[in-house]
């Protein structure tokens, strides 16, 4: 969908203008996976109209192959507008104007399972599932466990906004029960499933083979196969703006999973990808160069626990450089 940035803080009734931008967890991930060096490709539907040719030439523009996006001529491309405070916070806004959009027409029919031959991740969020009955038909058919699948991310995602009947939430713990990879935030768990604690939430989720917890600057939690929990403190950052970490997380991780490093360096690059968008306006940030950030993930516990990122960080210059 294309994302309305505002020119300010203060409420929408308040905010005179918007930047316009890209927006979408599984693209947004995409994105950020492509400008590591990883091959994307990006499945869904967009109207034929303006929007749409913005959405696809710019995340096109990333690397990701968008080969397999449908242009819906009856149904328009999602738009969403929002404040520029934390998603946590009570004086954060957005409206979704998602209903009757090109992407709500998804079905199962968008992605067959045969289609996903060769391909060693597929990344879903609960986003998606929430925008029509075929796309959670779509999400059910993608999570549902069969012989050969590649491994199956699930973001949980949980966005008020997108189910109005607080009970049809629970619907998101069915598909993060059927997916081998799990991301879902403390706070979103407690709001969502009333779970409270990372240990509660592995309870209701043991199926997934590799759980995490995210728990803002406090850093994660992360449970894999038997183990855990494992805590992975997050970076001191001073942020620019509190958005689009979540799904930067979740590609920081997906990188360091596809290239077999350990499970607390997984979760050391997802918030270093997160700590990129935090110091950037707009919800994508590039992230940090390969070596710059494996040589951050390898610091011994004390080196890691006093690092200290700020706008600029992940430029090249720093890339010779360890704190």
């Amino acid at each position: 969908m294309v994302t309305f940035l505002p020119s300010r803080p203060g409420r929408l009734a308040d905010v005179p203008s918007f930047t316009r931008t890209i927006g979408g967890a599984e693209s947004n991930v995409a994105c950020t996976l492509a400008a590591a060096g990883h091959r994307t490709r990006w499945v869904s539907r967009v109207g034929a109209d303006g929007f749409g040719d913005h959405l696809v030439s710019a995340i096109a523009a990333y690397g990701v192959d968008t080969s397999a996006v449908r242009r819906d001529p009856a149904r328009p491309t999602g738009v969403y507008f929002r404040t520029a405070t934390d998603r946590a916070s009570g004086a954060h806004e957005v409206l979704y104007y998602r209903a009757g959009s090109a992407a709500s027409a998804m079905t199962p029919d968008t992605l067959r399972p045969e289609r996903l031959t060769g391909v060693r991740v597929l990344h879903l969020s609960g986003i998606t599932a929430a925008l029509s009955s075929g796309c959670l038909d779509l999400a059910r058919a993608l999570t549902a466990r069969r012989p050969g699948r590649p491994l199956v991310s699930f973001d949980v995602n949980h966005r008020p906004g997108l189910w109005p009947e607080p009970t049809r939430a629970r619907v998101l713990l069915e598909l993060a029960r059927g997916a081998d990879l799990v991301f879902v935030g403390e706070d979103e768990a407690a709001d969502a499933f009333s779970l409270h604690g990372p240990d509660a939430v592995r309870a209701a989720l043991p199926e997934p083979d590799v759980l995490v917890v995210k728990r803002g600057a406090d850093g994660a939690v992360v449970y894999a196969g038997g183990d855990g929990p494992l805590h992975v403190p997050a970076p001191r950052v001073d942020v620019v703006a509190p958005v689009g970490a979540g799904d930067a997380f979740a590609a920081g991780f997906l990188s360091a999973t596809l290239r077999d490093l350990p499970v607390r360096d997984r979760a050391r690059h997802g918030h270093l990808a997160a700590a990129a968008a935090l110091t950037v306006p707009g919800d994508l940030a590039p992230p940090p160069p390969r070596g710059y950030a494996d040589r951050l993930a390898a610091l011994d516990e004390e080196a890691w626990g006093t690092l200290h990122l700020g706008p600029g960080w992940t430029g090249a210059d720093q890339e010779g450089r360890t704190p």
